[in-house]
């Protein structure tokens, strides 16, 4: 019986962070559970290809729309389930057992990861505090914390919408409820701290307030990475 989990993950010259990445998910191939990777690219220029291929994934290449990415990357997956991780989410180890656990007594409901960041301090743990607290309360886990999801679900929910940003909030708001896996997604500070923590994590609370508000998500996309 083939394995049931099949592993997305959009990129974008992401040839720095992947490698750490694709380790990380090694457990879950131990485990068994993981069929197939599938990265689904936006015109890398760097070895982001090399480094798939060289991991034994299927490479899918198109334009640079995250949504877009993951809807084609899901298309293609032919597991029964879809473990969808942005390439710089590494995840800690023990994630398999918490998957495994998961697909026999989760009932087939979605889930995500706890989030953390590969950073120390206050602010970190603040932030990702704040990132949790959303999720138990709000049911609105953001991509970089890993979404766990049944085909027939993301199917039936419409699947990732083709769109540059917030493609993960739109999915998961069809969703009816998210649960919250006891285990972390590691994932880069990188954006935090080049920009501050109080800032881009304000920033992040009114690109959501604004996508919420109908603002178009090509422009809030510009706006974002500025």
């Amino acid at each position: 019986m083939p394995a049931p989990v099949s592993i997305v993950i959009p990129a974008l010259n992401a040839s720095e962070e992947l490698p750490a990445t694709l380790e990380h998910l090694m457990e879950g191939l131990a485990a068994g559970l993981i069929r197939e990777l599938v990265i689904t690219d936006g015109g890398s220029a760097d070895a982001t290809r090399a480094i798939a291929e060289g991991a034994g994934a299927e490479w899918i290449s198109g334009a640079p729309s995250r949504g877009g990415q993951l809807r084609r990357g899901c298309a293609a997956a032919k597991g029964d389930w879809l473990l969808i991780l942005h390439a710089d989410t590494r995840l800690e180890p023990g994630w398999a057992k918490a998957v495994a656990q998961h697909l026999q007594t989760g009932q087939g409901s979605p889930a995500c990861f706890r989030l953390r960041f590969r950073a120390r301090g206050l602010m970190p743990a603040w932030v990702a505090g704040w990132a949790n607290l959303r999720t138990r309360l709000f049911r609105l886990p953001y991509g970089d914390q890993g979404l766990l999801i049944r085909r027939a679900a993301y199917e039936a929910a419409g699947g990732y919408p083709d769109q540059p940003l917030m493609e993960d909030v739109a999915l998961v708001r069809r969703l009816q409820g998210v649960t919250i896996l006891p285990s972390a997604a590691l994932t880069s500070a990188a954006r935090y701290q080049r920009a501050g923590w109080l800032r881009r994590g304000a920033r992040n609370l009114w690109t959501l307030m604004r996508y919420f508000l109908g603002r178009d998500t090509g422009k809030l996309a510009a706006s974002y990475r500025k």
